[in-house]
């Protein structure tokens, strides 16, 4: 199923954090989003729910030590889900 990406300012800020001086990078997360966005499932994002202050959330990996916190909502339209980027950023950082 298709989820539309809707992205908080909070992940536009730690996205361009991030990614300001490493390309390699910016083209996995880039790559990890069009793949969150056709199946938020897919086998190679490892996506999993996550636990305690973090509970009701999801997490995804995009390289060894890089994670994209969502959550999947109702589309404020009624059409269906939409995914919410909320952070990205190191393991520890973002958990």
């Amino acid at each position: 199923m298709r989820r539309k990406l809707v992205l908080t300012p909070k992940f536009e800020r730690s996205f361009r954090k991030l990614t300001r001086r490493n390309v390699k990078l910016q083209r996995r997360i880039e790559e990890a989003l069009i793949q969150l966005e056709a199946d938020a499932f897919a086998g190679p994002l490892g996506t999993h729910k996550l636990s305690g202050i973090l509970e009701g959330l999801r997490a995804c990996s995009c390289g060894y030590d890089c994670r994209i916190v969502f959550s999947i909502e109702k589309s404020p339209t009624g059409d269906g889900e939409v995914i919410v980027l909320l952070d990205i950023g190191a393991h520890d950082a973002v958990y």
